[in-house]
């Protein structure tokens, strides 16, 4: 049951349901932090995909406790490799894991479920957690979901962040998307420091030309040649890649005459690695969205995903997008032709009028963010 107090319903036990990926599951974690404000002594847990986990808990870190600045935001984290079990569905090794996480998951006995990712998997999990309540969007991603939820919620705003956080006002109330923050791992705090200081780094720009497909992907090339421009101008450059990204990564550090390094980092990594920029470069992609949420100064390269739904959020940015380019979600493997219109001087002048901005205010800037949770067993 959900017990009622002087201001609304108080929640005891909530489970946030967002699977993947790493820009969606940024995307995701200001509602859930209106959620933590509205009902500090919660027990919250999420469940993700084991991939993604970093976002929430530091590794190593226990993954259910009381909150620290490990894991700032949920109290226990759910992690499940749904893609690895399909593969193996039949072995005992797979149905121990499942069955030990699912364990879990009921032994928490949440009386609320909220599927934030919209998706049938989603929703069925959810709705399989044992909670009675279950809320999702009235329109998800996939409409079949909606045949799990219990309360359909009908989603308001142009940004994904703010749709979001209007899916648990039901529960919250009127709230605007709050500041989140992210797990510090002193390791890779560490790891970041001393990388930066072997290659004589202190101010420096991450540039990051991979993306989820191909269409959203701005050439190799042409990074390299926004690197050799900022160079010019005292700004060295990290060239971010992750799995399956080297090829693009180095393509660009060539191109780059030597004023870049190309750098693969875990999750946590790009973290401390982000805390410490100056600006980030780069198309829709999770690295961006972690920019933006950690306020560092962005330059977004769009094609053919609305920037007014998926634009970087909360922090100072320049977005470019050709007129050319068309909405759409299908995953096309070809450049899209409106990118290709974007030109590597029209980066650059966008990227040196955010460092100008920058330049004038000169915010103070930590590598360890100030941690407000509430210790919560």
């Amino acid at each position: 049951m959900i017990a009622q107090g002087e201001k609304g319903p108080t929640i005891r036990r909530l489970l946030v349901v967002r699977l993947s990926a790493m820009g969606d599951v940024i995307h995701t974690l200001p509602a859930v932090q209106v959620l933590r404000d509205r009902f500090p002594q919660a027990m919250i847990g999420w469940l993700i995909e084991e991939r993604w986990a970093e976002l929430l808990c530091a590794p190593g870190a226990p993954a259910r406790g009381p909150r620290s600045p490990q894991r700032p935001l949920v109290d226990w984290v759910h992690t499940v490799n749904l893609r690895q079990w399909g593969k193996s569905l039949s072995s005992f090794s797979t149905l121990e894991q499942i069955a030990r996480v699912w364990n879990d998951v009921r032994s928490a006995k949440y009386e609320i479920a909220i599927d934030l990712q919209g998706a049938i998997r989603s929703a069925m999990l959810a709705r399989w957690s044992g909670a009675p309540v279950t809320y999702g969007a009235a329109q998800p991603r996939e409409t079949p979901a909606t045949l799990f939820y219990t309360r359909s919620i009908i989603t308001r705003g142009e940004h994904i962040i703010k749709q979001n956080v209007s899916l648990v006002e039901p529960l919250a109330g009127t709230a605007t998307p709050a500041r989140v923050e992210f797990p510090y791992d002193k390791a890779a705090e560490d790891h970041i420091e001393r990388v930066l200081a072997e290659i004589g780094m202190r101010e420096f720009a991450i540039l990051n030309p991979g993306a989820g497909w191909g269409a959203k992907r701005w050439p190799a090339d042409r990074y390299g040649e926004v690197a050799r421009a900022l160079a010019a101008n005292a700004v060295p450059a990290v060239i971010n890649y992750g799995p399956g990204e080297a090829p693009m990564a180095l393509a660009a550090e060539s191109a780059s005459g030597g004023t870049a390094i190309a750098l693969s980092t875990s999750i946590s990594e790009l973290i401390a690695l982000t805390r410490r920029a100056k600006l980030f470069i780069g198309g829709d992609t999770g690295p961006l969205h972690l920019a933006a949420a950690l306020r560092v100064p962005v330059v977004g390269i769009y094609g053919p995903t609305d920037p007014g739904r998926n634009g970087p959020y909360s922090t100072r940015s320049a977005v470019l997008r050709n007129p050319v380019s068309s909405t759409t979600h299908a995953r096309n493997a070809q450049p899209d032709l409106g990118m290709l219109g974007i030109g590597a001087d029209e980066v650059v002048a966008a990227a040196s009028s955010l460092l100008r901005q920058s330049a004038q205010e000169r915010p103070p800037r930590t590598g360890k963010p100030p941690y407000r949770g509430s210790a919560h067993g």
